[in-house]
C-alpha cells in the first residue's frame, strides 16, 4: 500500500529526524582527561584575550606549544606512523613533546613567534569567512577553502611582522575569544560547532546550525572586542616589547663596559702602586706633623 505523502516510513523518519534536530535534547557525557584540558584552555584563552599582549613571552610560547602539538596530535592519529596506528595517549604525548619544543622556538626567536601569531588570526579570520560563505554558497574544490586558509594566514603574519603591537593586541584577542567559544562549545552542545566547521572546510553536507549554536558562535565577537579594549586600555597601555629588548641590550651593553674599564685597570700595574705610595707617604707625611 503506498503512503499518501509518497515516503517510505523509513524516509519519514529520517525527514522529521532532519526538522526535529534542534529540538532532540543534547547527550552530554563528560570525560574527566577531556573536561579538564578544556577547562585549562578556557584558563589560557582568558589569559590570551586579555593580558595577551602584557604576557608577551608566555604567549609566543603557548602559540608555539598550541600550533605544533595539534598538528603533530592530527598527524600522528590520523596516519599510521611506521605501519601502526598509534593510541591517542601516544599521539598526544609525541604532540606534546614536539610542541615544547616549538614554544622554545617561537619564544627564543620574536620574529618566528610573531609570524606565527599573525598566522593563527589569519586562519581563524579565513575559518569566520568560509563558515558564514558555506550557507549560501558552497565551493566545489577544496582548493578554495585551503587557498584562503593559506592566503589570509601568510597576508596577516607579514602585517604582524610590519606592525608588531597592533596585529599582536588583535590576534591574541580574536585567538583567545576563540578558545573560550570551543571551550563553551564542548560544555553546552559537546563540540556540535567545531563538527560543522569541519565539514564546512571538508566541503561535507550538514545539517543546519541550531540558534544555540549561533549564539555559541555570537560569543567570538563579543569577546574578541572586549579583549581589544581591555588591551588597549588597561592591560598594555604604555607597554612595549621592543621597550623590554631595548633595555636587556642595554644592560648588556653597561656591563661590557663595566668588564672592559677592569680588565684596563688590571692591564696597568703602575697606577696601582702608585696608589698606594702615594697614600703611604701621605701618612708618612702627617705623622711628622706637630
Amino acid at each position: 500500500m503506498v503512503e499518501p505523502t509518497g515516503l517510505s516510513p523509513e524516509g519519514a523518519e529520517a525527514g522529521m529526524g532532519d526538522v526535529n534536530t534542534c529540538s532532540l535534547e543534547i547527550e552530554r557525557k563528560y570525560d574527566v582527561i577531556p573536561a579538564v584540558i578544556c577547562s585549562m584552555c578556557c584558563l589560557f584563552g582568558i589569559i590570551y584575550c586579555f593580558f595577551g599582549y602584557r604576557c608577551f613571552k608566555a604567549v609566543m610560547f603557548l602559540s608555539g606549544l598550541m600550533f605544533g602539538s595539534v598538528i603533530i596530535f592530527l598527524l600522528c592519529h590520523k596516519e599510521h606512523v611506521l605501519d601502526t596506528q598509534l593510541s591517542v595517549e601516544a599521539s598526544a604525548g609525541i604532540g606534546l613533546g614536539i610542541g615544547c619544543s616549538c614554544g622554545l622556538v617561537t619564544m627564543l626567536v620574536r620574529s618566528v613567534g610573531l609570524f606565527m601569531t599573525g598566522l593563527l588570526l589569519g586562519l581563524l579570520l579565513a575559518l569566520a569567512a568560509l563558515l558564514v560563505t558555506h550557507q549560501f554558497y558552497t565551493p566545489t574544490t577544496l582548493w578554495v577553502p585551503l587557498g584562503a586558509l593559506l592566503g589570509l594566514g601568510m597576508l596577516f603574519a607579514v602585517f604582524t611582522l610590519q606592525w608588531q603591537k597592533l596585529f599582536t593586541v588583535l590576534s591574541t584577542a580574536v585567538f583567545g575569544a576563540a578558545i573560550m567559544t570551543v571551550c563553551a562549545d564542548y560544555f553546552v552542545e559537546m563540540l556540535a560547532l567545531v563538527m560543522h566547521v569541519y565539514e564546512c572546510l571538508r566541503l561535507t553536507p550538514g545539517p543546519p546550525l541550531c540558534w544555540y549554536s549561533w549564539v555559541i558562535l555570537g560569543i567570538w565577537p563579543v569577546l574578541s572586542i572586549m579583549g581589544v579594549l581591555v588591551q588597549w586600555k588597561l592591560t598594555d597601555n604604555g607597554f612595549s616589547h621592543t621597550e623590554v629588548v631595548i633595555n636587556r641590550r642595554q644592560k648588556r651593553v653597561q656591563l661590557m663596559r663595566i668588564r672592559e674599564k677592569d680588565a684596563k685597570k688590571r692591564q696597568q700595574p703602575g697606577g696601582q702602586e702608585e696608589l698606594p705610595a702615594k697614600s703611604a707617604g701621605q701618612t708618612v707625611e702627617h705623622r711628622h706633623l706637630p
